[in-house]
């Protein structure tokens, strides 16, 4: 069956989000706020802040919030004065603290981590990925034709601005098919651009960014495999026209599927967009057997948990749990990408007896994750029924880019209940007695927890203000959390 790919752009003043739909389902969503645009991809001008032996790591001051993060082995040896062809692993050797040094961010700052960066600049365009520190000629593999990749390689040998190149260059996927002329204009261009950034790195005095890549509109356009998309509809007249322009230079290919929407309704309420993306804030995903996942995301890793809910089946327990886990291997890649979760994952399959059952559901999984152009990497099923698996993480994930932690349980997840608080209370009057003098006492708490010691703990009120021999007297306030409470010597 043909599958048809979309791909809807919504933007206002403030800012972009681009929907990426196939056979009418959401696959992929990306949002980019002009106050916080991500990082991955630009070029700053650093100042060495520390050096770590010990982690063999430095912090570099790139001029944002916090310190960006460079290990050892993100180091261009060439960039900072030492001979390509020497190994070495010392940072202390490499780097000193004050040094000015080029570095570019591969990884978006991350809750409390600031960006990981490499000094080893890469500069993508349409077709080449231009490496102006590495003297080397590599062909994306992902490009299934020997032949192609040996026609690609000899190509590039053959443009005489590559012969003059003191950088080396990747051939992407999306150059495939591709002429000489095509070619050698993406890479004049590549090469242009390497000269202006090495411009607008002697001309700063201070740590600061003097290469921003492409805006999130524009870099999709780059990016996406053309042969894939069949319609490209963006909301906006004025980035309409710039995206155009994008593409008339660079991507002419895709040039008759771009258009204006006009639709009465707004661009993102197609195919239920919108809800999709409320959907993915929440922790369960319920399968349309009647099973249902759990995603729980935390600092450290991402757990999925399997459940069969209310999906009995029609022959017998471990076929109903086998269709059920094929069912959440399929549902598992979709969210992986939908809600853009990176580092280690842990999913959780129902146990299954039967080993082709598990190979089965192992080699779905891993035909699914195939469709993801992020890179992914999954272990076999352990005797627990978990899969352990990587994800590349560049950029934070959905709910991390739409969401905060909870101001009233601190991103735990969970309030401690009326009677836990209640007995706070009564532990924190009675501890005041002890340290001071008072008349009588007031206090103040959300209306759950008043209503719980009004009711169900009056008793022991009474046995406390009998204790203390004080009076005790309790208010309501509707704005305090239900964790909150302030206990008012009077």
């Amino acid at each position: 069956m043909h599958n048809e790919e979309k791909v809807l752009v919504n933007v206002t003043p403030n800012e972009t989000r681009v929907a990426w739909v196939e056979n009418g389902v959401l696959q992929e969503v990306w949002v980019e706020r002009a106050s916080k645009r991500g990082l991955v991809g630009n070029i700053y001008m650093g100042k060495v802040d520390r050096v770590l032996p010990g982690m063999q790591a430095a912090f570099i001051n790139i001029g944002l919030e916090k310190s960006a993060f460079l290990h050892v082995s993100d180091v261009c040896h060439k960039s900072i004065g030492c001979s390509a062809d020497v190994e070495c692993d010392d940072i202390a050797k490499l780097l000193h603290q004050g040094q000015k040094i080029m570095v570019q961010v591969v990884k978006d700052p991350l809750g409390s981590k600031g960006a990981r960066i490499t000094m080893q600049v890469t500069i993508p365009s349409r077709m080449l990925v231009y490496m102006p520190v590495e003297k080397a000629l590599g062909v994306s593999q992902k490009i299934d034709s020997s032949e192609e990749r040996d026609r690609l390689r000899d190509m590039i040998k053959s443009i005489p601005e590559h012969k003059d190149s003191e950088g080396g260059f990747i051939v992407r996927t999306v150059a495939e098919g591709v002429d000489f002329h095509e070619m050698r204009a993406d890479m004049i261009y590549l090469q242009r651009l390497w000269k202006n950034i090495q411009e607008r790195s002697r001309s700063v005095t201070k740590p600061a960014v003097i290469y921003d890549d492409l805006p999130l509109y524009l870099r999709i356009m780059r990016d996406i495999p053309i042969d894939r998309i069949e319609k490209i509809r963006v909301d906006s007249t004025e980035t309409l026209k710039k995206m155009q322009v994008f593409l008339e230079k660079y991507v002419t290919e895709l040039t008759d599927r771009l258009g204006l929407y006009q639709g009465e309704r707004p661009i993102f309420d197609l195919y239920n967009i919108e809800d999709e993306i409320q959907a993915a804030l929440h922790k369960r995903v319920n399968l349309k057997s009647g099973g249902y996942l759990i995603i729980d995301q935390t600092e450290a890793l991402t757990t999925i948990d399997v459940n069969t809910g209310a999906f009995v089946g029609h022959k017998n327990l471990e076929e109903t749990i086998y269709r059920t886990n094929l069912e959440a291997a399929q549902a598992i890649a979709r969210q992986l990408r939908l809600r853009n979760l990176g580092g280690i994952i842990i999913l959780d399959f129902i146990d299954m007896d039967v080993k082709d059952h598990q190979r089965n559901v192992l080699a779905t999984l891993e035909k699914e994750l195939s469709k993801d152009r992020v890179k992914t990497s999954i272990s076999s099923i352990s005797n627990l029924g978990l899969v352990e698996m990587t994800r590349k993480r560049t950029r934070e994930s959905l709910e991390r880019t739409l969401c905060e932690p909870c101001p009233v349980c601190s991103g735990r997840g969970t309030v401690k209940t009326a009677e836990t608080v209640a007995f706070e209370i009564f532990r924190e009057i009675t501890r005041m007695a002890r340290s001071f003098e008072a008349d009588n006492y007031r206090v103040i708490a959300a209306e759950v927890v008043v209503s719980r010691i009004m009711d169900e703990e009056s008793s022991n009120v009474a046995e406390l203000e009998s204790f203390l021999n004080k009076s005790i007297r309790f208010q309501a306030e509707s704005t305090y959390a239900p964790e909150q409470f302030d206990v008012v010597m009077m």
